[in-house]
């Protein structure tokens, strides 16, 4: 799981329930989303994300 670190999201992508919004299916790992993805939530880059555990 990865953690957004810009202050006040904290979205959490878990694989294991993709990405509806960006149209991720289920199972897709971080490192596999595509380099254009963005949090659906504040719209952060991946770079912005922070490994959980």
């Amino acid at each position: 799981m990865y953690q957004c670190q810009v202050s006040n999201c904290g979205y959490i992508y878990r694989p294991d329930k993709g990405d509806r919004k960006g149209k991720i299916k289920v199972g897709t790992s971080f490192a596999d989303l595509p380099d254009d993805w963005h949090c659906p939530v504040c719209g952060a880059g991946k770079k912005m994300f922070k490994k959980l555990g």
